[in-house]
């Protein structure tokens, strides 16, 4: 799935500065409003969340999943292609 981060990601989710479990709660939310082929650019700082449940939760979902630390900035970047 690394072919991901190279579309046009439909929604952008910030959720920098928020701990778990809150970027997995807004990112379930946010992904339940979009269509079926759609793609959300989640923006993370949060280890424990760009890690572990978030990549858990969209690979339960069936969804396809990328993610890529900016080391420069301290966050991650979450591509989250649903299905």
């Amino acid at each position: 799935m690394g072919d991901l981060r190279s579309q046009e990601p439909t929604e952008v989710l910030d959720v920098l500065g928020r701990v778990c479990p809150y970027p997995l709660v807004l990112t379930k939310k946010k992904l339940q409003k979009m269509e079926g082929g759609t793609m959300l650019k989640v923006l993370c700082d949060a280890p424990a969340s760009a890690e572990d449940s978030i990549p858990k939760y969209a690979q339960k979902e069936g969804f396809g999943f990328d993610s890529v630390k900016v080391e420069d900035k301290g966050h991650w970047e979450l591509y989250i292609k649903k299905s």
